[in-house]
């Protein structure tokens, strides 16, 4: 079992637990770690844990967990390490959110989807193999559908509403307000369940407490996907509606009375939840999953008297 993965087992038992490492994890001036530097930590972190000479100090296990894919050992590149998911997708969110234009929805929504797809897919779980094809071009064939699929259906709505000019104050709502939060949330969902479907297609491998691989699991695997997936639509569909509900009650009580001050205070609310809402999305569910015996498949089973596994769940 990868050093990191030790970690996220031993100190990320509870929701807050998790959410207080992550908020740690997800600082943006961990990207300016260099390559040898966090090659350098990584060994450090190694020999300690194979000498027990000294305790990990948390710091550099951050360095690495935010930074090196627990499964392969690669340092991941740096516009899709965690540091780096709130820088990018910000600007992507405030933009696709206050399109009027169903062409320019379309654009950003697409390469909104195609960020978040490219970051779940470089890290997500890197043990599934197969034999007769790609992996990684079957991976990517199946991103770019994805990606299609689900900026067309989040410009879909404007787009009708353009074309058939409904513009009653009703529709507007619909449209613009209440839509958008259910939508991006399920088609966040929707690809990272395609992009990782080859994790329950093909199996992930499971560890035992002692972090020894006991073998590849199905179950494993749709249960890493699902709670990726939900924790993903968690965070986009509460990031999307959250700052719709905010303005509308400041607006109600006139807390802003500037019109003009309304785009700056929208950009502050859509920051803030955002903020908040990255490290409990990634802190909905252990890093390091578990799965009980009973729900493995009877080939793993009866190679080990093992109670408890273990797998990596992916981001």
């Amino acid at each position: 079992m990868d050093a990191n993965l030790r970690f996220w087992r031993a100190e990320g038992q509870s929701f807050l637990q998790r959410f207080l490492l992550w908020a740690d994890a997800l600082d943006p001036l961990l990207l300016l770690k260099s390559s040898d530097e966090i090659k350098r930590t990584r060994s450090l972190i190694q020999i300690n844990e194979k000498t027990l000479s000294e305790p990990i100090q948390n710091n550099q296990v951050f360095w690495t967990a935010s930074s090196v894919h627990p499964d392969t050992a690669k340092i991941i590149p740096v516009l899709f390490r965690p540091p780096a998911f709130m820088p990018i997708t910000l600007p992507l969110v405030i933009v696709s959110s206050v399109q009027h234009q169903a062409k320019h929805s379309l654009f950003w929504q697409f390469v909104f989807h195609t960020y978040t797809t490219a970051f779940t897919l470089i890290n997500g779980n890197g043990t599934p193999k197969a034999e007769e094809y790609s992996l990684q071009q079957k991976q990517i064939f199946l991103g770019l559908g994805a990606i299609s699929y689900s900026a067309c259906i989040g410009a879909l709505p404007l787009s009708f509403m353009n074309r058939y000019t409904l513009k009653s104050p009703l529709m507007q709502l619909v449209v613009r307000k209440l839509l958008p939060a259910p939508l991006f949330g399920l088609t966040s969902a929707f690809t990272v369940a395609v992009v990782r479907s080859p994790e329950f297609d093909n199996g992930i491998e499971v560890m035992d407490k002692n972090g020894k691989v006991v073998g590849v699991s199905k179950k494993a695997g749709e249960k890493a996907v699902m709670e990726t997936a939900l924790s993903r639509a968690v965070l986009f569909g509460t990031t999307f509606f959250l700052p719709e509900m905010l303005m509308y009650c400041m607006q109600r009580a006139r807390f802003v009375k500037n019109p003009r001050a309304l785009s700056p205070v929208r950009m502050f609310v859509v920051t803030s939840v955002l903020a908040g809402m990255l490290p409990v999305s990634f802190s909905m569910f252990p890093q390091c999953g578990e799965i009980k015996r009973a729900d493995l498949e009877p080939e793993i089973l009866s190679s080990t008297e093992e109670t408890e596994f273990f797998y990596n769940r992916g981001i």
